[in-house]
C-alpha cells in the first residue's frame, strides 16, 4: 500500500506523527484507567460490603450505561466533532473514576459507575472515530497499534493497581490516578487541536438531519458483526479461561492467571506488528486467517486434556483474534464515518456483555470444556463475513 503523496494529503508527515502519538495516549489512558478501576474491584466489594448478585448489577450500571452511550456518541462527534469529544470525555474519565471508591453501599456504587460508563463509552466511540480519520490521513493501517496502546495501558494499569493495592486505599489509588488522566489529556488534547486532521467529522457536517442516533447500512452492519463475534471471543476467554484451568485441569491459582495473560500478551503483540500484517496481506486475509487461527486454537484449548497444548491453543487464539475488532472498526468507521463506529463498538460492547452468560448457561447443560467451543464459531463467523464483505 502506497502512502499519499504531500501533494495528495495537505498534512505534513511530521503532522501525522504528532497526530498518532496524542491518539496513542487517549487510548492509552481509556486502558489505563479502565484497570486501574478493574483491579480495585475486590476491595470496593469489601467497601460497599455488596453481596455478589448487588455488585453484578452495580458493575451492569456502569456497562449498560457505557453501550447506551456509545449508541450515540456518533451523533455527538458528527455535531460537535470527534476531537472534542474525545478530549471532554477523557477529562469525565480521569474524574469519574474516583467516584465509586467514595461510596459504601452497593446502590450508590452503581449511581456512581453510571458516570463511569457513560464517560469510558463515549471515549471508546470517539477516539476510534479520531482514528478511522488518521488512517486515512496516512493511508495506513495503523488502527491495530493503536488498540495495542490500549492494551498496554490496561497491562500498566493493572500493574501499577496490583504493586498499590496493599498500600493504598481504593480512594487514594484514584486520587493518583485522576491527575495523571487529566495531565495526559491535557497534553495529548492540545496536539490533537494544534493540527487539523483531514476527513475530521465536526461541526461541518453538511447532512441534512443530524441525529444522534447511529444510522445503519448493511456495510456498516456487517463490520460491527464482525466485532461483535471478535469482542464477545474475548470476552468469553477473559471470563472463563482461568475457571476452566483450574477446575477443568486442575491448574493453581496462577497456572490459571498465567492463561489468561497468554491470552491478553499474544493479543498485544499481534497487534503491535498489525499494521504490517495488513500491509503485506491486507484486511481480508488478516480477518479470515486470523479467524480460522483462532478457530483452532479455541478448539484446542478448550477441549485438550493437557495444559500444555492449552497454552498453545490460547496463544494461537489470541494472535489470531487479535486485529480482527481493529479492522472491524476501521471499516465501519470508514463507511459509516462516526456512526460506523457507534454502531461496530455498540455491537462489539453487546457480545462482551453477552459472553458470560451465555458460555455459562451453556455450561450448566453440557460442560465449561464443551461450552467454551462456541468461541470457535463465532470466530469462524467473523472470518466467514470478513470473507463476504471482501469487495466493501
Amino acid at each position: 500500500m502506497n502512502k499519499l503523496s504531500t501533494t495528495e494529503n495537505p498534512t505534513a508527515p511530521a503532522v501525522l506523527v504528532r497526530l498518532r502519538i496524542a491518539i496513542t495516549l487517549f487510548f492509552a489512558l481509556g486502558g489505563f484507567l479502565f484497570a486501574g478501576w478493574a483491579v480495585r474491584i475486590p476491595a470496593i466489594k469489601e467497601q460497599t460490603d455488596a453481596s455478589p448478585g448487588a455488585l453484578g448489577l452495580a458493575l451492569f450500571a456502569m456497562t449498560g450505561s457505557a453501550v447506551a452511550t456509545m449508541s450515540f456518541a456518533g451523533g455527538l462527534c458528527r455535531r460537535f466533532g470527534s476531537k472534542q469529544v474525545t478530549i471532554a470525555t477523557a477529562a469525565l474519565l480521569s474524574v469519574s473514576v474516583v467516584l465509586p471508591t467514595f461510596t459504601h453501599s452497593a446502590p450508590t456504587l452503581g449511581l456512581s459507575l453510571l458516570l463511569f460508563g457513560v464517560a469510558y463509552g463515549g471515549i471508546d466511540v470517539a477516539v476510534n472515530s479520531v482514528a478511522v480519520d488518521l488512517v486515512a490521513a496516512m493511508n495506513r493501517p495503523v488502527m491495530p497499534s493503536l488498540h495495542a496502546a490500549n492494551s498496554l495501558g490496561s497491562l500498566a494499569g493493572a500493574g501499577l493497581g496490583g504493586l498499590l493495592a496493599s498500600f493504598l486505599s481504593p480512594t487514594a489509588h484514584m486520587l493518583l490516578l485522576a491527575p495523571i488522566g487529566l495531565v495526559v489529556t491535557v497534553v495529548a488534547g492540545r496536539m490533537l487541536l494544534a493540527h487539523p486532521l483531514p476527513g475530521s467529522h465536526g461541526t461541518d457536517d453538511d447532512s441534512p438531519v443530524r441525529r444522534l442516533l447511529p444510522r445503519f447500512s448493511v456495510g456498516v452492519l456487517l463490520f460491527g458483526l464482525i466485532g461483535l463475534c471478535a469482542a464477545y471471543s474475548q470476552g468469553a476467554l477473559d471470563s472463563w479461561v482461568p475457571l476452566h484451568i483450574s477446575e477443568d485441569l486442575g491448574g493453581s491459582q496462577g497456572v490459571a492467571a498465567a492463561g489468561y495473560a497468554v491470552v491478553q500478551g499474544t493479543m498485544t503483540v499481534g497487534r503491535v506488528f498489525g499494521v504490517r500484517l495488513l500491509e503485506r496481506l491486507g484486511q481480508t486475509r488478516v480477518v479470515v486467517f486470523g479467524g480460522a487461527l483462532a478457530c483452532a486454537g479455541t478448539l484446542v484449548a478448550a477441549l485438550a486434556p493437557h495444559l500444555p497444548l492449552v497454552f498453545a491453543g490460547l496463544a494461537a487464539t489470541g494472535i489470531g483474534l487479535a486485529n480482527i475488532f481493529p479492522v472491524a472498526i476501521a471499516r465501519a468507521g470508514a463507511l459509516g464515518g462516526p456512526n460506523g463506529v457507534a454502531v461496530a463498538s455498540t455491537l462489539g460492547y453487546g457480545g462482551i456483555l453477552l459472553a458470560p452468560p451465555t458460555i455459562g448457561l451453556l455450561a450448566n447443560e453440557v460442560g465449561l470444556p464443551l461450552a467454551l467451543s462456541l468461541i470457535s464459531f463465532m470466530v469462524a463467523a467473523a472470518a466467514t463475513i470478513g470473507f463476504v464483505v471482501r469487495r466493501r
